[in-house]
């Protein structure tokens, strides 16, 4: 297709224009959605907490009965050969994605034993946020998590949180704040946190969320900053009256809510704009960034 780019992917084995890429129709990850994946940062050409990243791969792949096609230092020349062909196109941040399906074999439900997966990665400008959503913050809105309970799992199969994610785009908002079951659960593409009285509180990581690698770095940026962190069950109650909400992902890094259903966030003076838990994390993650890439 001439309207896709020419830049380079990897595709089973071998480097090419990603406009040129085909699989199998019978591919599992076509068919069922059969695959893993992950999106890892990369900045300055520098890739941001890789050895998290790959642990959590194999940890996706285990849950789904599927080998690791490759070790870690073939994933790393595969995104470093990735980075390097951006960075001469002039793209210094990238997020580089790599997906395993389980691979081509006839419509069966029942995974078959044996396939050889196929195994496709490509590399593009990562959509950091603008410096108008960290002066403001975002926007999000609530609905309730429809989707199924191994959301523990980065799985390609995302029509879930396809729809959700919709649910806050035809509202103008950002992102999705979802619960299951009156409790705090996460965002379609995010984790969801809340500051109250100088504690930062996320989720529990069990199967119902996705262990965002955000999930360790804000503990750590927290005990730097001398804020308390806490995981555990957050009802729809505390998020409605938190001080401050904070979104985390790869793309978003840390970003502040700063209005919820249409309502600002937090009280008193700083009702409706980034609270100082936000600026601390956010200033934190920019130096573990400068220190911690490889």
């Amino acid at each position: 297709m001439t309207d896709l780019p020419d830049s380079l992917c990897f595709l089973d084995g071998a480097y090419g224009p990603i406009r040129d890429a085909r699989v199998s129709v019978l591919d599992r990850g076509f068919i069922f959605g059969d695959g893993i994946y992950e999106a890892l940062p990369a900045y300055g050409g520098r890739l941001f907490r890789f050895a998290e990243h790959m642990a959590r791969l194999d940890r996706s792949l285990r849950e789904v009965h599927m080998p690791n096609p490759f070790p870690t230092s073939e994933w790393l020349a595969i995104a470093r050969r990735l980075i390097a062909d951006q960075q001469s196109r002039g793209v210094e941040d990238q997020l580089v994605y790599l997906q395993i399906t389980r691979g081509v074999a006839l419509r069966d439900h029942v995974m078959p034993a044996g396939l050889k997966p196929t195994v496709f990665a490509m590399a593009n400008a990562m959509k950091l946020a603008t410096p108008e959503q960290r002066a403001h913050g975002v926007a999000c809105v609530t609905a309730d998590d429809f989707r199924w309970r191994k959301a523990h799992i980065k799985t390609t199969s995302l029509l879930g949180s396809v729809m959700a994610r919709q649910i806050a785009a035809d509202a103008g908002a950002v992102e999705i704040v979802m619960f299951r079951e009156g409790f705090l659960s996460e965002g379609a593409s995010s984790n969801v946190w809340t500051v109250k009285d100088g504690v930062v509180m996320g989720p529990p990581k069990d199967n119902l969320v996705l262990e965002g690698i955000r999930f360790g770095l804000i503990e750590e940026l927290c005990h730097q900053q001398g804020l308390r962190y806490a995981l555990r069950r957050i009802t729809r109650a505390e998020v409605l009256s938190a001080d401050e909400l904070l979104l985390s992902s790869a793309t978003k890094e840390v970003l502040p809510i700063t209005m919820l259903d249409g309502v600002p966030v937090g009280h008193g003076t700083q009702r409706g704009h980034p609270g100082p838990a936000y600026a601390n994390l956010y200033a934190a993650y920019q130096r573990a960034v400068a220190a911690q890439s490889i």
